[in-house]
């Protein structure tokens, strides 16, 4: 059983700014004109977080309720989506999580919290695998990031392998 909880945090489409940006560029640089939708969330992964922290956490930290929708655990997707995430490779500064983990402190400064994210794409359209390997490869920069797993890990504690010599 994890203790991990899942938080996705998406604009509302009249605030989905980044989303709309990211649909102009799909036809216009990748040419891909059978893109009918796109949307982008944020994934917060926490851990090590009381449930009344969690609870003020969720509308405070991880969304704002006025432009924000808000899915715990797993977020509401058509057939026709095509769905991948990016996360910062280990050892890379997650700026936003960094960020998550300094404001939950405000609201209860003896949590321990434990929090990453990602940031996961829901593509709408018909897409050959081609293509969705190229916007794969426009959204996802090599030097700083890889394809998010989208399993909830039981864990958020990262575990080295040590090598020998």
């Amino acid at each position: 059983m994890s203790n991990v909880k899942r938080v996705y945090s998406e604009k509302k489409p009249e605030f989905a700014v980044k989303a709309k940006e990211l649909g102009e560029e799909i036809s216009s640089y990748l040419n891909i004109d059978t893109v009918t939708n796109v949307r982008v969330l944020i994934r917060y992964d926490i851990e090590n977080i009381t449930d009344e922290t969690y609870r003020k956490a969720l509308v405070t930290v991880f969304s704002e309720p006025p432009v924000d929708l808000v899915y715990e655990e797993d977020f509401r997707h058509g057939d026709n989506e095509h769905i991948f995430g990016v996360e910062y490779l280990p050892g890379q500064f997650d700026q936003r999580a960094d960020s998550a983990v300094q404001c939950v402190k405000l609201l209860r400064e003896d949590e321990d919290v434990v929090i990453k994210t990602a940031v996961i794409y829901a593509i709408e359209g018909s897409l050959t695998q081609p293509q969705l390997d190229k916007i794969k490869s426009f959204c996802i920069n090599p030097v700083d990031s890889r394809e998010a797993d989208m399993d909830k890990p039981d864990t958020l504690v990262t575990v080295f392998r040590s090598r020998r010599m």
